[in-house]
């Protein structure tokens, strides 16, 4: 058994039989073909195991190429087409090369990467010849993943094709700098953000590509299934490299793919053995296992493993030795080869067997070392691209060889250290120019000089040729400035904002929100509900029957709750996307839904609901991404807080997801407690969104604890979207008491505490956002150092100014939220909150343990305003019931 790749070479102890057995299925092959073939051998397997003979074919596939040489279809224009792109290739192989030295001799801190895109470039570069669609006016364009360490090669290319000009490549990494001189600067990686008319998805995060690809891919599906997008044939595409498989998020969603039969997706795995330290699989193969991962999954697998230069000698290896060698030679050894010339590989891979020498010295040691792998032959990455575009019923991967740092010689190619490569001396630079003929004297290797053939040379000819015939150039993002009409907020929540004392939870609220606007007949189907298996706990399976579960199969069974008035929906025009207990899988869904006003010119009004501590903890990543993405929707956390999740405990009580959501600069953040705030908020974001265009998306958090809603008072839509507002004024107010979310009633009680037993007036806030305060604050301040005039104080300060009352914050989260505003609140400020881990038990318990509960929050207000009087205290504490000897809540 093969160490690599688990293909046996068991002895045959008759080959006579055995090649009857071979010529039989030949015969069956060439008269009835492979479908009939395939049958044969499916039934074979299934009597074996039937008849106990416990065999099952061998997990992989020889380590050989999927299509033969004989099946390959021309490439596109002939040899004298394939010479130009090859040429073209070494070209941005060389910019590339150059705008990281470059860089990196000037400043030596930028870093950069040359070595993965030279291992990809030819991969790239027969998919934006022959295969990447642009967007036109009638077609909508493929949908293309970029490897984010090949980013320079990516703008090589645009260097040709002249989206970019040889001062943008000399500002690689100097974005800021760039930006004094009025150029633009390039971005490390793809950052829609940052550059924001050109890269169209965020990579950079190792993992993150491939997930949300296959999302992509099925949100494509979803919205033609809904009649929303037309059916064009749109592809797919991610190029990623094989040490980003390791990543639980690049195979998490590889069933669903299968599952749903995505042939419009398509995977080209960079396999250049490579990770960053050294080999991804040293003592084993990294194409084989992921060979066993995507075709265990469902995916149909296209092994592309060497080049065409290797055809005659596969063809001279009549006894199998040469496939046994290369199935036998493992990741490490297959580095090593690689790093060495060809006289080492005669004597250390050809030298294995006489079957192998005889092969060997056919060649040259010069021959041996030119001897390309699959990924840098176009004309076999030509087939296996065109395989997998023809491919129907299954998504494709392309498990692709290449050479890391393939042309950089001794300085890198096959190398431990290549990935780190970002200065080379001028020995290697001429021998680069050298191996890939280009027309380059020695004075501009030395300087590195960027090349651009003239316009009427025939390389640049077929370059803007082959793009044109593409629809245009890639990658490219367009903006979006299609708008939806937002209802009026009576429509979808007159319940809310007229509410007089009516019990429900602000999930409650917010899915009555949801329930109107997927009625409301402009925007109604444009609103995309995504769960990730709570839409039951949040109150939502009333929607399974008003607008169904997205299936991309219908519904091929009676639901066992068929009788009830909320069963269980499936339709291929469903329009919930239920994923399953995955939130990477369904906020990868939701950055889909949220940037389809760019991706397919096509706005969409995404709402992600769920449990609130597994967003910005278990996922913040893709959240990041997607902020990075310009995403415009709504991320709910529901069921949020520490302390209104009663019984749940420390892995489900949120404490901290308004934190992170304050570090993402375009997420726009709320608390609220009243269902009228949430209506008042809701409405808001849609309107930026959806009717100005803001790139910006909203997280909101909700819980289940149902309480009498009031009525929204008059005037109160500013400071709910300013972050605070007066909920119960006092002209003389002895203490201010801040509360958020769901403490907003236990400052309310705390306030009536203090009244019924010491005579204290307490003047009430809502508190609907410390985020939006704390940046508020942070701008005024800055424009009151920057400006010769006055400026405007920042909010809290204008809101609380004119007394010295000591001013109490209490939120259902940690305390560092509540200090978010403490420069801007003028007198003493004092903050309580959630911090600790989470505990089992009920809310009444819990509030006291965190001590945010009503007593406390009166306590700590008598504290500062009888600071003085130790026995006041003392029997306000009894009064209370305070236990003062308590532990704190993070020290147990």
């Amino acid at each position: 058994m093969s160490s690599a790749s688990g293909i046996a070479r068991d002895i045959d102890i008759d080959s006579q039989e055995t090649q009857e057995w071979l010529e039989a299925l030949q015969s069956v092959l060439a008269e009835a073909g492979p479908d009939r073939a395939r049958f044969l051998l499916s039934r074979m397997s299934a009597a074996a195991q039937q008849w106990g003979i416990n065999w099952r074919d061998a997990r992989n596939t020889p380590y050989v190429n999927t299509i033969r040489a004989a099946h390959e279809p021309p490439f596109p224009g002939g040899s004298d087409a394939q010479s130009l792109e090859e040429h073209l290739a070494s070209i941005m192989r060389w910019n590339a090369l150059a705008m990281v030295v470059r860089a990196n001799r000037a400043y030596g801190e930028l870093g950069g990467h040359i070595s993965s895109y030279a291992s990809a470039a030819d991969l790239f570069e027969v998919g934006f010849n022959h295969f990447f669609r642009a967007r036109d006016d009638k077609f909508a364009g493929d949908i293309v993943y970029f490897q984010p360490h090949s980013a320079p090669g990516i703008y090589a290319r645009a260097f040709l094709e002249g989206a970019l000009t040889e001062e943008d490549l000399g500002f690689y990494r100097r974005e800021i700098e760039a930006k004094k001189h009025g150029k633009q600067g390039l971005s490390s990686y793809p950052h829609p953000w940052l550059m924001p008319n050109f890269w169209q998805f965020p990579t950079g995060s190792m993992g993150i590509g491939p997930i949300n690809a296959i999302y992509q891919a099925r949100f494509l599906r979803y919205m033609e299934n809904r009649g929303l997008l037309q059916d064009q044939g749109r592809k797919v595409w991610g190029v990623f490299g094989d040490g980003e498989m390791d990543e639980p998020e690049s195979l998490a969603a590889l069933s669903l793919a299968s599952r749903e039969k995505l042939d419009n997706l398509i995977f080209v795995v960079n396999c250049n053995l490579q990770r960053l330290d050294g080999p991804v699989r040293g003592n084993g193969h990294i194409v084989d296992e992921l060979e066993t991962l995507f075709a265990g999954a469902g995916w149909n697998v296209v092994k592309l493993l060497w080049g065409s230069d290797w055809d005659a000698l596969f063809a001279r290896d009549k006894d199998g030795d040469l496939v046994d060698a290369l199935n036998r030679t493992v990741d490490g050894q297959l580095q090593t080869f690689a790093a060495n010339d060809g006289a080492f590989n005669r004597e250390h891979f050809f030298g294995q067997t006489a079957g192998t020498k005889a092969i060997g010295a056919t060649l040259t040691d010069e021959e041996i070392n030119r001897l390309r792998r699959g990924g840098h032959d176009m004309k076999k990455i030509f087939a296996a691209y065109q395989a997998a575009a023809d491919h129907r019923g299954q998504p494709t991967v392309i498990l692709a060889q290449t050479k890391k740092g393939y042309g950089m010689g001794a300085a890198g190619e096959g190398k431990m250290t290549t990935h780190q490569q970002k200065k080379l001396d001028e020995e290697v630079l001429l021998a680069f120019r050298d191996r890939f003929k280009l027309p380059l004297s020695d004075e501009q290797c030395r300087t590195l000089a960027f090349y651009k053939p003239a316009d009427d040379s025939a390389e640049m000819k077929h370059l803007h040729a082959r793009r044109a015939a593409l629809g245009g150039y890639m990658p490219r993002r367009k903006a979006g400035d299609g708008k939806l009409a937002v209802p009026s907020i009576e429509v979808h929540s007159k319940f809310a904002l007229e509410a007089d004392g009516k019990e429900m939870s602000t999930t409650m609220a917010l899915v009555r929100q949801l329930g109107n606007l997927l009625k409301d007949k402009e925007i109604g189907q444009y609103v995309v509900p995504i769960v990730a298996d709570e839409a039951r706990t949040f109150g939502m399976a009333n929607l399974f029957r008003q607008v169904g579960i997205y299936s991309s199969q219908g519904q091929l069974y009676e639901p066992e709750d068929i009788g009830s008035i909320l069963y269980y929906r499936e339709a291929k025009d469903g329009q919930i996307l239920e994923e399953g207990i995955t939130e990477a899988g369904a906020i990868s869904s939701w950055t889909a839904a949220a940037t389809s006003y760019s991706v397919h010119g096509q706005p969409m009004l995404p709402f992600y609901i769920y449990y609130s501590m597994f967003g910005f903890q278990r996922i913040g990543d893709l959240i990041w991404a997607a902020a990075d993405q310009r995403a415009r929707g709504f991320l709910i956390g529901a069921t949020s807080g520490r302390t209104t999740l009663g019984g749940e405990g420390l892995q489900h009580q949120d404490g901290s997801s308004h934190i992170s959501a304050a570090t993402i600069p375009n997420c726009v953040s709320y608390d609220p407690a009243y269902a009228y705030e949430l209506a008042v908020i809701v409405d808001n974001g849609m309107r930026r969104m959806l009717e100005r265009n803001d790139d910006v998306f909203y997280y909101v958090t909700v819980t289940n604890e149902n309480e009498a809603q009031p009525s929204m008072p008059a005037g109160a839509e500013e400071g709910i979207l300013r972050g605070m507002y007066c909920l119960q004024p006092q002209a003389k107010a002895q203490v201010r008491l801040l509360g958020a979310g769901p403490l907003l009633k236990e400052a309310i009680a705390a306030g009536e505490l203090l009244r019924k037993h010491w005579n204290v007036a307490a003047e009430i806030w809502s508190v609907t956002s410390y985020t939006e305060l704390a940046r508020d604050g942070i701008a005024a301040e800055r424009n009151a150092r920057l400006s010769a005039e006055k400026t405007a104080l920042p909010y809290v300060t204008q809101q609380l100014q004119g007394s010295q009352a000591p001013v109490i914050a209490v939120s259902d989260y940690v305390r560092t939220l509540q200090e978010s505003i403490r420069a801007y609140v003028p007198g003493r400020y004092v903050t309580l909150g959630t911090d600790g881990f989470g505990r089992s038990d009920t809310r009444v318990n819990l509030r006291d343990f965190f001590e945010v509960d009503a007593k406390w929050i009166a306590y700590a207000a008598l504290a500062e305003i009888f600071a003085d009087d130790r026995k006041l205290l003392q029997d306000a504490a009894a009064t209370l019931g305070i236990d003062t000897g308590k532990p704190l809540s993070t020290s147990v």
